[in-house]
């Protein structure tokens, strides 16, 4: 079937289309008011400003969960990475961050932690792949942090082996930097390596998580680290305008799902190592990376923009199945990149299932 002259869809029709399906292949499905307020107890104890009720109640489990001593939560994932880095680099009097060319700081927030807080980026490594040890040890300079992402979801979820992971750390530590963690996702990485969030989070200083990713509650996020760092990020989160008079309804969603999928993330693991291996030799599918390291992974497909938003298109209307409408471009026109998060919807589809999908888009 040729693609339609032209295929793109405004955002009402994309919505139509989604709301028509029945079957979703990433994530948890639709993202639904009904279903995000239903996740917020009807006996929540609120918070004024930041403080008790429900919010100190998430700051103590999540502390808890880290092995940290203390936890604070703030509104969003760039105020809470902003604001401990700028704890840092206060702390140590020097500016640089290092971090992954596709950082999130880099190539999601206008510069804000330069402009907001005269911080200085540092690149190290290549954008296609993950920062070794060896690219850290040319580094001359004294920086204050080492940021680094688990799992790097610009790579399709992948993250370093452990020995590097420890060796990136021990570099950090040597240069008396800190060394942060932007685990948006760390509750998919610490699974991947098989360790519990402990483990994993023992190697950091501070720790950011977020809810709304794989967790799938309301936005907001938490850093967890030392009492004195953390004290100093409330005060920043005030300053950042993220102290509200009640943050209550999206913490009391973040504690919700975060008790209810924390518990599934090794079985999204395994889901998504069986999507893997039933994708095999599909013709036109390459899966990013094989296996997956985590529960998330990106297809390359060999198909162009339109073709692919035409079969996309109509997997909904035919089928009732919703795919992402819009692929990521690779550098090839005729690679396009569909990223694959493994959540409740997708385990509500078998790997065959989830292989004629594929199919689909690239035939």
């Amino acid at each position: 079937m040729p693609p339609a002259t032209s295929p793109e869809l405004s955002a009402a029709e994309e919505a139509a289309l989604r709301d028509q399906c029945t079957r979703f292949l990433t994530g948890h499905g639709p993202v639904r008011a009904a279903d995000l307020l239903a996740s917020i107890p009807a006996g929540t104890e609120v918070d004024r400003y930041g403080d008790g009720g429900v919010v100190a109640g998430l700051e103590a489990e999540v502390a808890g969960l880290l092995g940290k001593p203390a936890a604070v939560f703030l509104p969003s994932g760039t105020m809470a990475q902003q604001s401990v880095l700028r704890v840092h680099a206060d702390l140590r009097q020097r500016r640089t961050v290092v971090f992954h060319p596709m950082c999130h700081l880099r190539t999601h927030e206008a510069e804000g932690y330069e402009r907001l807080h005269g911080l200085t980026g540092r690149i190290a490594g290549e954008p296609d792949r993950l920062i070794t040890v060896d690219d850290l040890t040319p580094i001359a300079e004294l920086p204050a942090a080492l940021l680094l992402e688990l799992p790097q979801r610009d790579l399709g979820g992948q993250q370093p082996d452990w020995e590097d992971l420890q060796a990136q750390v021990g570099w950090a530590k040597s240069h008396g930097a800190a060394v942060h963690l932007d685990g948006a996702r760390l509750w998919e990485s610490a699974a991947g390596y098989g360790k519990s969030l402990e483990e994993v989070a023992a190697l950091f200083d501070t720790v950011y998580v977020s809810f709304y990713k794989i967790i799938g509650a309301l936005p907001g996020s938490c850093v967890a680290g030392q009492p004195d760092i953390i004290d100093e990020v409330r005060e920043w989160r005030q300053r950042m305008g993220g102290r509200l008079f009640g943050l209550w309804p999206n913490v009391a969603s973040a504690q919700t799902c975060l008790r209810r999928r924390l518990p599934l993330m090794p079985a999204y693991l395994d889901h998504a190592r069986a999507i893997a291996a039933a994708l095999g030799e599909l013709a036109g599918v390459r899966v990013v990376p094989d296996p997956p390291q985590v529960s998330m992974m990106h297809l390359l497909l060999d198909t162009t923009h339109d073709r692919y938003v035409t079969a996309a298109r109509r997997l909904a209307t035919e089928q009732s199945t919703y795919v992402p409408l819009k692929p990521v471009p690779t550098v090839h026109a005729g690679t396009q990149r569909l990223e694959l998060s493994v959540g409740d919807a997708t385990l509500a589809l078998t790997p065959e299932e989830i292989r004629a999908i594929v199919a689909d888009l690239v035939s």
